[in-house]
């Protein structure tokens, strides 16, 4: 057994408790597939009760560190990329980051992805992407539903790339700033249409496997979505959404 001990003298022990756990899931001093302790020796390890320990492990559990391959082993795994996004896009609500920081980050993102889409992705995907579209043209003017295919969509063009950096970096992002429209869409009523071309300019460039194509429009589609920001005077402010929906 390689778990280090450390006893624990703090508030929020079970917090410390999965975060050395973590850490050393990290580090690769745990390693994947690795069986934990049970609760009464974590305990005896950390210097904490039961209790702190066990909610410690249910922590883990949320963020994919651990699952339990039966009701009363826990073993080491690496959380999905849908996991660390939901952390991180988690963190990124809490800091009450803005339309400003995400667009700086997003018009970086997204013509990356729309590249490696043209030169990864399938023609049995490039097809789905285009049915996709083909729902958001019939979605037009509902804010809820163009909400939910509009992530969807920038969402399958970067998993077309292949790339889970780029796949992990560009989530949490994309879902926030994305699901601000419903702030956007009622003072800038136009961006209905222009969403739709642009989408539609990027799904057919992909089909042609043109990539400075698909890269320069999907630039144009987030620098607009910017101009649609600033005309909602919503810059600086937090994309508001309920993050248990999306995360």
């Amino acid at each position: 057994m390689t778990l280090r001990a450390r006893p624990l003298k703090i508030s929020y022990a079970y917090q410390q408790v999965a975060e050395e756990i973590e850490s050393q899931i990290l580090d690769g001093t745990l390693k994947t597939g690795e069986r934990l302790p049970g609760e009464v020796e974590l305990a005896e390890l950390f210097g904490v009760t039961r209790s702190t320990v066990r909610e410690g492990l249910r922590q883990l559990e949320r963020d994919g560190l651990v699952f339990r391959p039966t009701p009363r082993t826990l073993e080491v795994t690496l959380p999905q990329i849908d996991k660390l996004a939901s952390r991180a896009g988690r963190a990124m609500t809490l800091m009450n980051v803005s339309f400003r920081e995400l667009w700086q980050v997003a018009r970086q993102t997204e013509p990356l992805a729309a590249t490696l889409a043209v030169e990864c992705g399938t023609d049995e995907e490039i097809a789905e992407l285009d049915a996709l579209h083909q729902q958001l043209v019939q979605a037009r003017k509902n804010i809820g539903e163009t909400i939910e295919l509009d992530t969807k969509y920038h969402t399958m063009i970067a998993d077309m790339g292949k790339n889970r950096v780029l796949s992990l970096a560009r989530e949490p992002i994309a879902l926030l700033l994305y699901n601000g429209f419903h702030q956007v869409a009622p003072r800038v009523p136009q961006c209905f249409d222009r969403q739709i071309e642009a989408h539609g300019r990027v799904v057919e460039a992909i089909k042609a496997r043109d990539a400075e194509t698909a890269r320069d429009w999907a630039l144009r589609h987030i620098e607009d979505f910017w101009r649609g920001v600033n005309l909602a005077g919503l810059a600086d402010q937090t994309p508001m959404i309920n993050a248990s929906k999306v995360f």
